[in-house]
């Protein structure tokens, strides 16, 4: 039937008859926020590239955690900035490291959260690459994917050994859930599950969170590793080869310009998918919002709903909390 007969509109009247017939639902259960941990103690030091978020010392960083918890934000991810570093990354998976200090300080709080850990060496390399370094065949120095694939088992085990509910890999290593699950099951940690970070693109959209996590690499860049803009097909494929070798939930990195990537993966794999709502998807918003330019809450809910139709069931967003309360 056509119009008049037909008349969409009928069930868009009234704030009510949108909820009811709402196709997708965007609730507190689908955000995780991530956090920026510090050594030190009573430290709240913003970061001005992404308004709203610091670095915090573990005593802030359980102030916050209790504040997302009472939101009605399920979990937290955890990005560690430790006090020294070097070629390997060494802080990373050492036992008193900055992240195994503030899993160990939320746990103690006795906060229903989810604790994830963000398993990569960026934060904690002198030369700010997600592994160790070796020479190739031009006499440049490059990321030698099977020696960091030993290093990231260390941290995941190290994270799991501190209380960690879950490993998020996020260096887009060759093999390295294979690596990290078989470590994790070797040292009695076979029921902690793996997020994979399974097609993270090297955008242009990471530039705040590496003002945050202070890991701007020192040469070259990450896109012999990262996945190139343009690919689709090969996305599928990284997905598919990460739950091969043991992930239980995958995600696509960034998220808002990268709906499509999202929605194949939905409609193809049978597992949960997540999406990380990066850095500078956020800081754009935030930067008009402070303009007058657009109004940043109905914005933000409208981005996160639409990268929760594409469908993704998790969001890692910097505006968990407040997106929490919004809804």
């Amino acid at each position: 039937m056509s119009f008049p007969q037909t008349r969409l509109r009928r069930l868009r009247r009234n704030a009510i008859f949108r909820r009811m017939v709402a196709e997708t639902v965007l609730a507190p259960d689908n955000l995780i926020m991530p956090l920026f941990v510090v050594p030190g103690t009573g430290i709240n030091k913003p970061i001005k590239s992404m308004p709203g978020n610091a670095q915090l010392s573990v005593d802030k960083l359980v102030e916050e955690a209790k504040a997302i918890e009472q939101a009605g934000v399920p979990a937290i991810i955890l990005f560690g900035i430790p006090s020294h570093k070097d070629a390997i990354g060494s802080e990373a998976y050492a036992p008193d490291s900055i992240v195994a200090r503030a899993i160990e300080g939320v746990k103690k709080a006795n906060l229903e959260l989810c604790v994830i850990t963000d398993v990569c060496m960026c934060e904690y390399t002198d030369h700010g690459h997600c592994g160790a370094i070796k020479t190739n065949r031009d006499g440049k120095p490059d990321v030698d994917n099977d020696a960091t694939l030993e290093l990231l088992a260390k941290e995941a085990v190290a994270h799991a050994r501190a209380g960690a509910d879950m490993v998020a890999p996020s260096d887009m290593m060759d093999g390295r859930v294979a690596a990290i699950r078989a470590a994790l099951d070797d040292a009695g940690f076979s029921d902690t599950p793996i997020m994979a970070y399974s097609a993270k693109y090297a955008s242009a959209f990471y530039g705040p969170f590496r003002d945050a996590a202070e890991s701007p690499p020192q040469f070259g860049d990450r896109s012999s590793y990262q996945m190139n803009p343009p690919n689709a097909r090969e996305a599928m494929r990284e997905i598919a080869l990460d739950i091969e070798e043991g992930a239980d939930i995958v995600m696509v990195k960034p998220a808002l310009a990268y709906l499509d990537i999202i929605a194949r993966a939905a409609e193809r794999f049978d597992v949960p998918i997540a999406a990380y709502h990066v850095s500078g998807e956020f800081s754009m918003v935030k930067a008009a919002a402070a303009n007058g330019w657009i109004d940043e809450k109905r914005a933000a809910i409208e981005i996160l709903t639409a990268i929760r139709r594409a469908g993704a069931q998790l969001i890692l967003t910097y505006w968990a909390k407040e997106a929490a309360n919004w809804l």
